[in-house]
């Protein structure tokens, strides 16, 4: 029997990318390749710029919590530590450990005039607490140094400053949850304080509900004597808190509480991994939407080729070849709309700031409120094994959208198909 032997080899691709082009004379089928290669790329540009955004987002979020929340902290079940200077000196030598700072910590009521606003008080040693955490970075108006003992000075958020109008200098009082017995009865304890700095932390959890003081002033403040909080340590490698915790507490013993970032903060993130993993999963759904275009748009070429394929057959081309006729064309669209939304994902991802702030400045509108969000910014993070995963799906998707109408192909006998030509 005589066996067709093509120029060109392989044949199949040959014949795949042929029909690609001869199928734009039919305008119904290149309308839904048009339609499944724009979705692709919609759906995969869509999932690298979200992606990105959120990775940003909890790099941006967890570096300005970590500017003011120790990476690891060792305190006493009674709240109140005495011994933190030897305490301290039995950590330093731990691993990873860069530095360590006592702190006081409580809750009081910042009032001025009419205005209230209730915060939480640290209570520092300045020249320590530089070693610890970003804080002397983020003071926009004074100076952290000018927290001085026994001269009840204050540095607040910049939320609450501009909410009770204060400034450098302003006076304000410090009402603290403990009762003092006077001649009229119990009675609050507060103190007056004298603000010497503003931060400002572009976190309004923050801008909004802290304040410093001097850690001799909090502790007369909060009747500590000589005792603290706790004690605040600081690694040269945030990712390794959890195991230089437990170095940490068996080298203190268990009379003491060790606990790390991970820990505190630990709902937050793992909130904010599965919102990631379920947005990965809904917009997939978009790509998904694309393939099942691309088997529509197989399955109509099929039909109309039915009678190239009896040729091809009566010639010798084996089924395997048909199928791979087919799953060449179909896997054209895949890659097409895969390599366009890939671009146009990475080109999103690397400058979304810039059209956010665009988009802001034509709509007069805000979209991300400090009142609302951590941040009042868009940050993003193109991080390249999930740009490696999502074009990877894409491409494997793409394929598999072909095997059906391919196999459908290659079943396909001569007979049959050239009955009625």
């Amino acid at each position: 029997m005589f066996e067709w032997r093509p120029m060109i080899r392989p044949y199949e691709i040959f014949i795949g990318l042929r029909y690609t082009r001869a199928r734009r004379r039919h305008r119904i089928v290149s309308f839904i390749s048009l339609i499944s290669i724009i979705g692709i790329a919609l759906g995969i540009a869509a999932l690298i710029t979200i992606l990105s955004v959120m990775n940003g987002f909890g790099n941006e979020v967890r570096s300005r919590i970590l500017s003011f929340l120790s990476h690891v902290t060792i305190s006493e079940p009674s709240g109140n530590l005495n011994d933190w200077e030897d305490l301290g000196e039995r950590v330093k030598n731990v691993a990873h450990i860069q530095a360590y700072a006592p702190y006081v910590s409580g809750q009081a009521l910042v009032a001025r005039g009419k205005g209230v606003s209730g915060v939480m008080v640290r209570g520092v040693l300045p020249e320590r607490e530089k070693q610890v955490s970003d804080v002397v970075t983020k003071v926009t108006q004074g100076s952290f140094d000018a927290l001085k003992a026994n001269e009840f000075g204050v540095i607040v958020g910049s939320a609450i400053a501009w909410k009770l109008d204060l400034k450098v200098g302003s006076p304000v009082s410090l009402v603290v949850p403990q009762a003092q017995a006077t001649p009229t009865g119990l009675l609050p304890r507060f103190k007056r304080f004298t603000v010497v700095g503003v931060f400002n932390a572009d976190m309004y959890q923050y801008d909004s509900g802290l304040v410093f003081i001097h850690i001799d002033d909090a502790a007369k403040l909060y009747q500590l004597s000589d005792a603290v909080s706790g004690l605040r340590l600081k690694l040269d490698n945030v990712e390794l808190a959890p195991n230089v915790a437990i170095d940490v507490e068996k080298a203190v013993g268990t009379d003491y509480q060790v606990r790390d970032w991970t820990r505190e903060q630990n709902a937050w993130f793992r909130a904010l991994a599965m919102e990631k993993t379920m947005m990965f999963i809904i917009l997939s759904l978009i790509v998904a939407v694309a393939m099942f275009n691309v088997v529509s748009t197989l399955i109509v070429v099929v039909n109309e080729k039915r009678s190239d394929i009896a040729i091809l057959r009566t010639l010798g081309a084996k089924p395997s070849s048909i199928l791979s006729v087919f799953m060449v064309q179909g896997s054209i669209i895949g890659v097409v709309g895969t390599l366009i939304g890939t671009i146009a994902g990475i080109l999103l991802a690397l400058n979304v700031s810039g059209l956010v702030h665009v988009l802001e400045m034509i709509l007069h509108t805000k979209f991300l409120s400090p009142e609302i969000y951590f941040i009042s910014e868009l940050p993003s993070d193109l991080q390249w094994r999930d740009v490696a995963a999502i074009s990877g799906v894409s491409l494997v998707l793409s394929l598999l959208s072909t095997l059906y109408p391919a196999w459908r192909a290659s079943q396909m006998k001569p007979a049959e198909a050239l009955r009625y030509e």
